[in-house]
């Protein structure tokens, strides 16, 4: 058995990012082990059509973090990379409007915006009306009955399934926030009021898909023989005298000290120790999958990507590849795996583990989850170790702190 300090699973932005600044921090004793032949998780890239296309979807560099930027920098340089103000979409009324609705509808007609602003003043947050539990109900509440059935309920379901009411609301306070007087008054002065969504300025590579500053890390890790490619963890034991042991699809097994774990929890066959209570209540978190198709032709639009909630059209938004990918073409859609159509001959990729559900009982599970977790040794990292839909960014930031901690603690219980 292959003994060290830190076993990492997964090799994705998080586990990649955690490694990477363990070494950084001058600690040598770890070992990430990623199931495919390629690291980056949901952010793998493949040249599709002559250029690169994001398997996983559409991923980008938001600046907001200095610090991971200069992180990532250190393996693919800023030189390397472009930046872009946000151009993104809704495919509305046969045309477009800028995204996010509720502060781009003085883009539509005077009767329109009419329709909207008064549906957004009788919406409950407006009027005083206690905040509701349900999904659906506080999507009402809080933007109006309008833009819910028009928008917002038809496209949640495309994305996440059609039964809504099983997403908690906990988590919708953190989508952009726009107020009725701030809707208003962008009718009035023809420009967007309120916070915008995350991304408003991001970086992109030059000549590659966002896979390759995952990949440069990858080649720093191989180098010093710090990864594994192939092997997928499938149980953890306890050992005698502290530690934990991680047995592998391929019958390898590893001793580790510490666990730090990124990949969903899901694919777990056994964690000795876990409450049987526990263990079937893991089994509750969900998630949904999705697909992404690769379609060549060049679109007469200047977005980098566009959301279509129309319930006719399978996909729920499109990435519009050659306006942020140099010398490329086409574009790429997402569609929910429940709603995928008939092959057609075009490149496809599915993601099984693509975005983790909110669901109502998720917060309690995962509370439950990861303190256990963590007074055993093992650290849930990332958006499927924390089983949180976090950004790339975020990700990073969280591993780095992760690993800032546990080597500046020494004993992992910082």
């Amino acid at each position: 058995m292959e003994k060290v300090k830190y076993l990492v699973l997964g090799a994705g932005p998080a586990g990649l990012a955690f490694a990477s600044r363990l070494k950084q921090n001058g600690e040598d004793s770890f070992l990430v082990l990623e199931k495919e032949k390629e690291a980056g998780g949901l952010c793998r890239s493949m040249k599709v059509d002559g250029a690169p296309l994001d398997i996983g979807g559409g991923h980008f560099l938001d600046v907001r973090r200095p610090a991971v930027t200069e992180f990532l920098f250190g393996f693919l340089p800023e030189a390397e990379w472009d930046s872009y103000d946000r151009d993104s979409k809704i495919a509305f009324d046969g045309g477009y409007i800028d995204h996010p609705f509720e502060a781009n509808i003085w883009q539509m007609g005077p009767e329109r915006q009419k329709e909207y602003l008064d549906s957004i003043a009788e919406a409950g947050c407006n009027r005083g009306v206690e905040m509701p539990r349900d999904f659906v109900a506080w999507i009402d509440w809080k933007l109006g009955k309008k833009i819910a059935e028009d928008y917002m309920l038809p496209y949640n379901e495309k994305m996440f399934g059609a039964n809504l009411n099983r997403l908690g609301t906990y988590w919708l306070e953190k989508l952009p926030s726009v107020s009725y007087g701030e809707t208003k008054l962008s009718c009035e002065k023809k420009r967007p009021y309120g916070s915008q969504p995350g991304h408003a300025r991001f970086y992109y590579p030059k000549k590659y898909g966002y896979g390759e500053v995952w990949l440069r890390m990858q080649g720093k890790l191989e180098a010093e023989g710090k990864i594994r490619l192939g092997v997928s963890a499938k149980r953890m034991e306890s050992v005698a005298g502290g530690g934990k042991c991680v047995v592998c699809d391929d019958g390898s097994v590893y001793g580790a000290k510490r666990v730090v774990t990124t990949v969903p929890w899901a694919e777990w066959d056994a964690v000795d120790g876990m409450p049987q209570e526990l263990w079937e209540e893991k089994g509750r978190l969900c998630h949904s999958s999705t697909q992404i198709e690769y379609i060549s032709e060049t679109l007469d639009t200047k977005a980098h990507w566009i959301y279509y909630p129309q319930r006719e059209i399978s996909y729920h938004r499109i990435l519009v590849r050659h306006n942020f990918c140099p010398d490329s073409k086409g574009y790429w859609t997402e569609t929910n795996k429940e709603r995928v159509e008939p092959e057609n001959g075009r490149f496809r990729y599915m993601n099984e583990y693509a975005y983790p559900l909110n669901t109502v009982d998720k917060p309690q599970i995962m509370g439950k989850l990861l303190g256990w977790a963590r007074a055993n040794g093992i650290y849930g990292l990332g958006r499927w170790g924390e089983h949180e839909h976090y950004n790339s960014d975020l990700v990073v930031e969280r591993a780095l702190a992760l690993a800032d901690v546990l080597t500046a603690s020494g004993d992992g219980k910082g």
